[in-house]
């Protein structure tokens, strides 16, 4: 065998998201196969991936379902121009999910990835203003702490600075609104007790900037890229309501909440509101292949809806968009929702697995909170407990306890010090139950409890 993939690898591939320099010291696990929770590297060793590789693995890796189903649709049709053409697996993947997106969202339109499906809810928000006599509507509104994706649009309705603050000239001037922080509330409220009065920082920036913005872009409930932070399901009914007074769309980026990660098949659903436009994608096709969807209401579609001599046409489009392939992965995962108790299982063990993160982790000095929404669960590390002082960051903390889960088999990416549990909804308790003593073991590896 081959026994070079990793030099061979760092002589052609430059990888997302890394100083490439890092990878001097930690190559690349080059990976043979995947079953299940598990991925098996070249040499034969075996990590449990409890991130379900960057949050889209939902029902586990080489699922025989979804296999199944893309195996049959690559004998029939493996791509189509989606321009004046259709297919039947884009045609029923459309009929089943209009059955479980949230009320009045009714049209579909077909993208290739997240970052993608945002850049289309900000220009169809955008035009959609213009075509029904707001041209006065050309700004966003987003939260803080709010990660949407990579391309420049999509970058400019986020607030991560080490994803954007570099390309703040290339960039379109949004409004950026307070957000949500339970853990370090500045109100002394936690998000169990509380009126969300952080929506003040909302209704301010409503109050200056309403009559100028199209839409707002939330990711509903839980802000991902910020350390999982959740928020409570009341300050997303007001959002919707403040939207609705003031004639701004919202939009709501599913792309990472979606196909029951937060314990319902959309974060939206804790709340009971529907957004104007909805971002779907990871999940959506069980992390097999690449797509994803914008949803919107029929009354913004008829905004569009015209004589081509008008110019109201949406003139966006994705050379991917609606892919055979990615279709027949998305339907095979609403088979398995329609056939197999997945979300009843999942809601069993998100409460299993709370109670056995806190009681192995509750009491360790350096864990300030354990967070959870459906089965993903967070654990925030500082330095101290009392006063929830994060670390300074040059000591990467998270990256060192990650190194630490990779020797112990257990894939751990962290958010800074923020660790993570986001695994396939079809996880056993045995195989969380393992993940949770590597875990222990790989943060004792780094902050010992005395």
């Amino acid at each position: 065998m081959d026994e070079h993939f990793e030099e061979r690898d760092l002589k052609y591939i430059w990888h997302p998201a890394a100083q490439m320099k890092d990878y001097e010291e930690l190559p690349p696990m080059v990976i043979d196969h995947g079953k299940g929770v598990w991925l098996y590297d070249v040499h034969g060793k075996k990590y449990l991936d409890i991130v379900s590789s960057w949050w889209c693995n939902l029902l586990g890796h080489c699922n025989p379902v979804i296999n199944q189903a893309v195996k049959d649709q690559i004998d029939k049709l493996e791509h189509v121009i989606f321009a004046n053409f259709s297919h039947e697996p884009a045609i029923r993947l459309a009929e089943e999910l209009a059955k479980i997106v949230p009320r009045g969202l009714t049209k579909f339109h077909f993208n290739d990835n997240g970052s993608a499906a945002v850049e289309c809810a900000l220009k169809v928000a955008f035009q959609y203003q213009l075509q029904t006599g707001h041209s006065e509507r050309k700004r966003f509104m987003c939260l803080t702490e709010g990660y949407h994706g990579e391309t420049i649009g999509a970058l400019s309705v986020g607030s991560l600075d080490l994803y954007a603050k570099l390309y703040q000239p290339m960039m379109m001037d949004n409004v950026h609104v307070e957000a949500p922080d339970c853990y370090r509330c500045p109100f002394g409220k936690d998000r169990e007790h509380c009126q969300c009065e952080c929506f003040q920082y909302a209704e301010e920036a409503f109050a200056k900037h309403g009559k100028e913005t199209a839409a707002m872009i939330v990711e509903p409930l839980l802000q991902g890229s910020a350390g999982m932070r959740v928020y409570p399901p009341l300050y997303l009914q007001k959002l919707r309501k403040l939207c609705d007074a003031s004639g701004v769309l919202l939009i709501c980026d599913e792309i990472a909440t979606g196909f029951g990660r937060t314990g319902r098949m959309f974060a939206c659903d804790h709340a009971g509101i529907s957004p104007d436009i909805m971002c779907i994608s990871k999940g959506l096709t069980g992390g097999y292949l690449p797509m994803s969807i914008m949803v919107t209401t029929q009354k913004i579609y008829d905004a569009f809806y015209a004589d081509y001599s008008e110019g109201k046409a949406f003139m966006h489009s994705h050379t991917y968009a609606g892919n055979p392939l990615a279709c027949a992965a998305a339907l095979a995962v609403q088979h398995v929702f329609r056939t197999q108790p997945v979300f009843e299982n999942a809601a069993v063990n998100a409460k299993w697995l709370t109670g056995r993160l806190n009681d192995t982790f509750g009491r360790h000095p350096n864990v300030g909170e354990i967070r959870h929404i459906g089965l993903i669960h967070a654990i925030e590390l500082v330095a101290d407990k009392e006063k929830k002082t994060p670390f300074e960051a040059k000591k990467r903390l998270g990256y060192e306890v990650y190194k630490k889960a990779l020797e112990h088999g257990l894939l751990l990416r962290p958010i800074g010090d923020v660790l993570y549990f986001n695994p396939p909804l079809n996880i056993t308790q045995l195989e969380l139950d393992t993940a949770i003593r590597l875990a222990k073991e790989s943060i004792e590896d780094v902050l010992p409890v005395k």
